[in-house]
């Protein structure tokens, strides 16, 4: 049975990513309160009903002061021999307030403060979840995500049948949109000859191979990918052996569209070639 505990930030994604898993196929309920987390669990893994052998459910603030308790109740269901994944939705929190001032909605907890404000009650939650975002096997942060980006790396994570092995998933970027607040590892190819000054190819990306060619034409970036690819040999082992589910790698160059892809492209390439399962994500390639 597959069983995901969505959780994480009010504003940050939840209902689009339980959206996402629910078009792959899983069934989902929304604002389970964590001390139902056990019993429903149980439920799902007795049922002969196919449909509830892959299961997500989402918990999070909304409870109010029965949230407090989902750490214990995670760590309880853990220790009972229960296997589950926890997705961990994240953002910055200013760009959580903007958010909110745009749909003008009412942040959950702004009811248990004397304010009632968004500012707080951002706050308060941050400070919440910081607990459960540590015991996350997966964080996706959507600070500088679309939709279609979140439901695309949700859809990844959830579709392998590995499910027990290190997924590694390269994010390239553009640094003057900011770095993948998710990433476990950054790699900085601005060092790299920029094809941005090349009038033929600054239209288009790192996916057309004459921006491949024009990238991969110097020594600079064999023996760049030389080192990286032998950093990735060594640790991606032992991210394994600490039980890792991911490995958020970002490749950052400029603006996002030529150099990171190109590299991020190679690396992704590597690693399947040896065998890892891995994932890639182009965030900034459609940006001006």
């Amino acid at each position: 049975m597959e069983f995901i505990i969505v959780t994480g930030l009010s504003g940050a994604g939840k209902t689009n990513a339980l959206h996402a898993l629910e078009d792959i196929g899983f069934y989902c309920v929304d604002n389970l309160p964590p001390v139902l987390l056990d019993t429903f669990y149980d439920i799902c893994a007795n049922s002969s009903d196919t449909r509830m052998k892959k299961v997500a459910v989402v918990a999070d603030a909304r409870s109010g002061n029965m949230f407090t308790e989902i750490a214990d109740v995670i760590s309880k269901a853990k220790l009972s021999g229960k296997k589950f994944k926890i997705l961990y939705l994240d953002a910055k929190l200013d760009v959580l307030l903007i958010r909110y001032k745009e749909t003008r909605r009412k942040h959950p907890l702004s009811r248990e403060l004397v304010s009632g404000s968004v500012e707080d009650a951002v706050a308060l939650e941050y400070e919440m979840m910081k607990g459960v975002k540590a015991m996350a096997d997966f964080v996706i942060n959507t600070t500088y995500m679309d939709l279609k980006q979140l439901k695309e790396r949700v859809v990844t994570l959830f579709t392998s049948e590995e499910e027990d092995s290190l997924l590694v998933t390269f994010i390239s970027f553009g640094f003057k949109y900011g770095i993948p607040l998710e990433a476990d590892l950054l790699f900085d190819v601005r060092c790299l000859p920029n094809p941005f000054y090349i009038k033929e190819l600054k239209p288009l990306t790192g996916l057309d191979e004459s921006v491949r060619e024009y990238v991969m034409g110097f020594d600079e970036t064999h023996e760049f990918l030389k080192r990286v690819t032998d950093f990735l040999d060594f640790t991606v082992p032992l991210y394994k052996h600490e039980g890792k589910s991911e490995l958020v790698v970002g490749i950052g160059c400029t603006g996002g569209k030529h150099r990171s892809v190109t590299v991020a492209k190679h690396l992704h390439t590597y690693l399947v070639d040896h065998g890892q399962k891995s994932s890639i994500h182009h965030r900034d390639i459609g940006k001006m």
